[in-house]
């Protein structure tokens, strides 16, 4: 007997056509989500360096190389010209203020001085001899004076008599008259005799003056072109390191040429080329740092030179207290310049990212640190270890600061 077959529903034949359909059109709709939404990209969480934003303390500072030089550098100038004697000191010493650097001769000179020191000696025996004959025209003055006083004195008592005579009737009045003459005309003279005598005499002590003035200037000079010769030993100016010398024995020098140079090192200073862009910033009185096997030794920025060379000028610092034990000549330190004081601010550690990035967004992660998204940003500040965020982030966010060289174009990360 044959049995009737029932004709299988279109959906039970076709039902496996159907399935692969529906799973085809799964996967296209899920590229297209895919393409549709942002890029995502997979890394590796430990490929990354992630830090947390906080809230703390944010100073200003520059960080730059610097190099030790002394305090002070001078230059010793010869003061007299002539030729290199002897050099006593090598280049290196320790000199002490006063000590011979080297000496020189100069025959003119010392002929200049023999000349100075005859003509002294002959100003001197002039003086001797003007003096002489001085004392002995100032003893004749003083007697020709006492003699006239004399008489002087003798003429009034004598016409004194001649009056009590003229009273007692023993002289008459024209003898009075004559006599009276007589003392009139002496005592003008001897007046006028008298006056000579201290013109003379205050004309002796002029004279005795001038010659006087005359030795001594004749004995300065002397004494000047004496003090030259002993410019002809050159000393060090101060206490420090003869660095260089420039000449050798037997070379002639003029006057005022520059033959050498001490370096002061009773302290030290350390030199740095800034960035052009720091120069309205930094000013003298500013402080500084540097670090030296965990210690922090403070600075103070003491000369500011403000010419730009090569997109940077130069600038002074020297310490304000305890030094490093190893600073010497030409060593490098790492010196922090402070711009301010310390402010609270929202802060990030540096990162690559910036170099990516220009500072304008950054990767937020999520609470989990599973998933990290795009997210602008506004960095105001930096120093070497931080950077200012004033928009975009809060404290307490975390974010990933490196790696961003292999991110591409993703705007979504996904950490494994």
């Amino acid at each position: 007997m044959d049995i009737k077959l029932e004709k299988k529903a279109w959906y039970v034949r076709y039902r496996y056509r159907l399935a692969a359909a529906v799973i085809v059109t799964g996967v296209l709709i899920y590229v297209s989500v895919l393409a549709s939404g942002p890029q995502r990209l997979r890394v590796d969480s430990e490929s990354v360096q992630m830090a947390e934003v906080k809230n703390e303390d944010f100073l200003e500072y520059v960080d730059v190389e610097g190099v030790v030089h002394p305090i002070l550098t001078l230059m010793v100038n010869v003061r007299e010209s002539g030729n290199v004697e002897r050099i006593v000191a090598e280049e290196g010493s320790l000199m002490k203020q006063g000590d011979t650097i080297l000496t020189l001769t100069n025959p003119d000179l010392m002929r200049d001085l023999e000349d100075q020191r005859d003509e002294w000696e002959k100003q001197c025996f002039t003086y001797e001899e003007k003096a002489i004959e001085m004392e002995q025209k100032t003893l004749t003055l003083k007697q020709q004076t006492l003699e006239a006083e004399y008489e002087l004195n003798k003429i009034r008592k004598s016409f004194a008599l001649e009056e009590e005579e003229y009273k007692m009737g023993i002289r008459s009045k024209a003898q009075l008259e004559v006599s009276a003459d007589e003392y009139r005309y002496k005592t003008e003279s001897t007046r006028l005799k008298l006056q000579s005598l201290k013109s003379d005499s205050a004309m002796t002590v002029i004279r005795r003056e001038l010659l006087l003035n005359d030795r001594e200037r004749e004995r300065r000079k002397w004494e000047r072109s004496l003090q030259r010769t002993q410019d002809l030993v050159v000393r060090a100016p101060a206490d420090g390191q003869l660095s260089f010398v420039k000449v050798t024995s037997g070379q002639q020098v003029a006057s005022g040429e520059n033959i050498a140079e001490i370096k002061v090192l009773s302290q030290f200073k350390i030199h740095a080329l800034l960035s052009e862009y720091y120069i309205d910033r930094v000013t003298t009185g500013l402080p500084a740092s540097v670090v030296y096997q965990g210690k922090r030794f403070p600075l103070r920025v003491s000369k500011v030179v403000p010419e730009v060379r090569e997109r940077t000028f130069d600038v002074d610092l020297v310490f304000t207290g305890e030094m490093p034990d190893n600073v010497r000549l030409g060593k490098s330190f790492r010196v922090q310049i402070e711009l301010g004081q310390p402010e609270q601010t929202v802060v990030i550690p540096r990162g690559n990212f910036y170099q990516q990035t220009g500072g304008n967004w950054i990767f937020r992660l999520n609470a989990d640190r599973t998933r990290a998204v795009k997210v602008p940003i506004e960095i105001s500040r930096q120093n070497p270890r931080q950077y200012e965020i004033t928009e975009g982030l809060q404290p307490g966010d975390w974010v990933i600061t490196s790696g961003y060289d292999n991110f591409g174009d993703a705007e979504e990360l996904l950490l494994r």
